[in-house]
């Protein structure tokens, strides 16, 4: 049974005019009308402002590269009596579009801010630029960071590394800053994709983990049959272990490992773009992240550009 069931349907013209008649109308029928405040118009980050807190943003991953201890909330607390007109959460997420520039210019970023790519560009980008063409040290601490030796852990609990793939962000860009100079001083992500130990440490991680997920999956019997490809039979192959379905099926995978957050891009050869789209069925990559600290694991299987964006020159895939 229907409130006001004798009453007709109620027309277009009977709610004209804006809250003058569509307020008094509903309240004749017996509803309860609340006037919300108006919100305030959000303002663009001042120069100061982002100044300031870009500032604190690589202060803490210095830290970070170097293995001392901080503390992120300390530091938004610092950062909320500098700046009177910011919530914690919007410094929250600034800090998270400054770990989007962090990675467009081949730097690590912070753990726990993850990379938002909507953001006041061209004055984000130059101040981030600006300031770490300034910041030696953070240089020598990420350079320490990505060429130190890495081993992979002996006694791994695969039944926690698994991980949900980044989700591809999208973003209305603004156009691109134009510098007197180039704001990359090296990428550190490039670097790091050639750290050989980090590598291999990486694929006998996976090896390990893919045994173990065979096992699991009540098929021991392929799982002692899983290759190490790549150091048994050479690169160049368009993967890095050979392994199985339960079925029987061959399983393609190319490991990608970093010691960074799981939004840190990778590299992949024309070779391994290439098989990926062969074996669509059949391929996957296994992307590696947190390794030194604490190792976590997500798949991408089938073609590379179903996940990523492809940078068409180098191969660079970024979740951005």
């Amino acid at each position: 049974m229907h409130q006001f069931g004798d009453s007709e349907a109620l027309k277009p013209k009977d709610f004209s005019g804006g809250d003058a008649t569509v307020a008094a109308r509903l309240q004749l029928l017996g509803f309860v009308v609340h006037h919300e405040p108006a919100r305030p118009v959000r303002e663009d980050w001042s120069v100061g402002e982002v100044e300031l807190i870009v500032t604190d943003y690589l202060a803490m991953l210095t830290m970070e590269l170097t293995g001392q201890r901080y503390n992120k909330a300390a530091h938004r607390r610092a950062l909320l009596g500098q700046l009177p007109h910011r919530s914690n959460g919007a410094i929250e997420f600034k800090h998270c579009n400054i770990s989007a520039v962090m990675l467009e210019m081949g730097f690590p970023y912070l753990r726990g801010y993850q990379p938002r790519i909507n953001f006041q560009r061209q004055l984000l980008t130059g101040t981030v630029a600006n300031q770490i063409q300034r910041h030696q040290l953070l240089d020598r601490a990420a350079m320490a960071a990505i060429e130190r030796p890495v081993q992979a852990p002996k006694h791994a609990d695969f039944s926690v590394v698994r991980s949900d793939a980044p989700i591809r962000q999208i973003s209305a860009q603004e156009p691109e800053a134009v510098y007197a100079r180039a704001p990359i001083r090296r990428d550190y992500m490039e670097r790091e994709a050639h750290n050989r130990s980090l590598g291999l440490a990486g694929e006998e991680f996976a090896l390990g983990y893919e045994r173990w997920r065979l096992a699991q999956l009540g098929a021991e019997q392929l799982a002692d049959k899983v290759v190490h490809a790549s150091l048994k039979e050479g690169d160049g192959l368009g993967y890095d272990i050979r392994s199985f379905e339960p079925n029987g099926l061959d399983r393609y995978i190319e490991v990608k490992t970093t010691t960074f957050g799981a939004r840190t891009p990778f590299f992949v050869s024309a070779n391994e773009v290439r098989f990926a789209r062969e074996k669509t069925e059949r391929f996957r990559i296994y992307r590696l992240f947190d390794f030194r600290e604490s190792p976590r694991l997500f798949e991408l299987p089938g073609p590379i550009e179903g996940h990523c964006t492809l940078d068409p020159t180098t191969f660079r895939a970024s979740f951005g």
